[in-house]
């Protein structure tokens, strides 16, 4: 495989303003092949081309679209006295005011849903009906239950017959598929990445990384016209992140208490989430401060009206919020699931709810968190296929990755002894030059340093193994943490597991 190339980012790239970055729709003038997609991360080194890949930098453009549209927007303050208030057209989703002069975007507002949204909701009620087909196991066991399987089963035999029925037929007809390639249309990379979305029946988990198939998933439908049936000004996008992927959510919700299923590559208390990340970076959108349609996103700030993000700590809160937004939803599923104190089981959650900055702050912290902590990671990535519409292909304006803590700490391949090391940064690598990246303020490598950071859980003073105060008064209970952490050899995946410090808790 040849080395990725070393160009700077493009004039056109940097100087793009991130309100116009959008994920591009195939052409269907130009015929278009597809591929059934294949895995192509096997060890550590690969990472660093998956960075430098048009899929890595099509799946974080379509995260930042969609993380846009859920920002709150301005709008006009109420008309004086005697005056006529402008006339604005009715906005497809409901908004709730904030202030009276900015609408925000709640998962229980009332949506006049496009009907290729409402089309892929009914695909998930399905998804989630066939739990009743497969009840779990009687018997005990420790990773799992093995009904897992058997779900998994039915819904892999009937999953290219769901999807004929709810992708329009216009869209699963799209280009010329190659029968020779063992493709039916666009169906053969539709379908790998549907799947994928819903854990893996061979180690019974699920984590980040089947969420990021589900986002390659509806980008494959984004490409392919699905969604133009949704309207402009950020109105479609609205409906996929909260009529489509908060429900996508609560079926993985279902099937994970159903089935217990093990987080999938669980760095224990010290990641953000057993099983989720985009619903932070989501439901943190919704609670930033208003901007206009032709602003960036903002990097601090609140809108108002919004909860404190030291809120998430009460479970009052918690419960009050979780149905109208993303971040406390899933919040609130952490507290279905675990026991104890906040700050014990979610450490680093716990280190974002004291930033002082507001919600803008947090999102932007989340964007970072997301490129580094699963993006960049080998042991989430490593199962993520490559098709033509995601592709393995390098992108042109991809400068090669800064070398940093994480990337080196990458696992090489087993068969190959651990011989082969990571490709070193070319000198004077600006990055990763994706758009997105760009946009967000994202570092290419990554984040974080060397050393245990910085912690706002009540243990983790410097230089003392015994409980400290805070000024939050968490319980002085239970065992003292460890001040320091082993880390496993270089080159292993033993290595991966080294204390993750949140870019934004400072």
């Amino acid at each position: 495989m040849d080395p990725p190339p070393t160009t700077q980012p493009s004039a056109s790239r940097t100087t793009q303003p991130t309100s116009s970055v959008k994920l591009e729709e195939l052409d269907p003038s130009v015929p278009h092949y597809f591929i059934p997609p294949a895995k192509r991360i096997n060890e550590g080194g690969d990472v660093t081309h998956f960075l430098t890949s048009k899929a890595y930098r099509d799946i974080g453009v379509f995260v930042l679209q969609l993380n846009r549209a859920l920002c709150p927007r301005k709008t006009q303050p109420p008309a004086a006295s005697g005056e006529p208030a402008p006339a604005q057209p009715p906005p497809r989703l409901t908004a709730r005011s904030a202030g009276g002069h900015a609408r925000t975007f709640t998962l229980n507002a009332q949506r006049q849903d496009a009907p290729s949204v409402q089309r892929l909701r009914e695909l998930l009620d399905r998804v989630e009906a066939v739990v009743e087909e497969a009840p779990p196991d009687s018997g005990p066991r420790r990773f799992g239950n093995i009904s897992f399987r058997r779900w998994h089963a039915l819904l892999e035999e009937r999953s290219e017959s769901l999807l004929k029925e709810f992708v329009a037929p216009e869209v699963l007809g799209f280009g010329r598929g190659g029968e020779e390639e063992g493709g039916d249309g666009p169906i053969v990379e539709l379908k790998a990445y549907f799947l994928g979305a819903f854990g893996s029946s061979q180690r019974m988990d699920y984590g980040t990384g089947h969420e990021v198939s589900f986002l390659a998933f509806l980008g494959c439908l984004w490409k392919l016209g699905a969604f133009k049936d949704g309207g402009e000004d950020g109105e479609i996008e609205r409906s996929i992140v909260l009529g489509v992927i908060e429900r996508y959510l609560k079926v993985v919700r279902r099937v994970i208490l159903t089935y217990t299923l093990e987080p999938a590559g669980s760095h224990g208390v010290w990641g953000l989430d057993d099983h989720s990340f985009i619903p932070y970076i989501f439901g943190s959108a919704q609670l930033t401060r208003p901007i206009s349609e032709g602003e960036p996103m903002p990097t601090e700030g609140s809108v108002a009206g919004a909860p404190k993000p030291s809120d998430v700590v009460k479970s009052t809160a918690v419960d009050l919020n979780r149905g109208v937004n993303m971040y406390f939803g899933a919040i609130g599923f952490i507290n279905d699931v675990k026991k104890g104190p906040f700050w014990e089981h979610s450490p680093i959650l716990f280190d974002i709810s004291g930033i002082k900055d507001g919600w803008g702050k947090i999102n932007k912290g989340m964007i970072k968190m997301f490129n580094a902590e699963v993006l960049s990671k080998f042991p989430v990535v490593q199962h993520f296929p490559f098709g033509s519409m995601f592709s393995w292909e390098t992108d042109p304006d991809a400068a090669v990755p800064i070398q940093t803590v994480h990337m080196s700490n990458q696992p090489s391949s087993a068969a190959a002894g651990g011989a082969r090391a990571m490709q070193p940064p070319q000198p004077g690598g600006a990055g990763t030059a994706a758009p997105w990246a760009q946009a967000a303020g994202m570092p290419g490598g990554g984040l974080g340093g060397p050393g245990i950071p910085y912690s706002r859980a009540p243990w983790a003073a410097a230089g003392s193994s015994a409980p400290a105060s805070s000024s939050r008064g968490p319980p002085d209970t239970g065992p003292s943490p460890p001040t320091s952490f082993p880390k496993g050899q270089p080159g292993t995946t033993s290595a991966q597991h080294t204390v993750t410090k949140a870019p934004w808790a400072k």
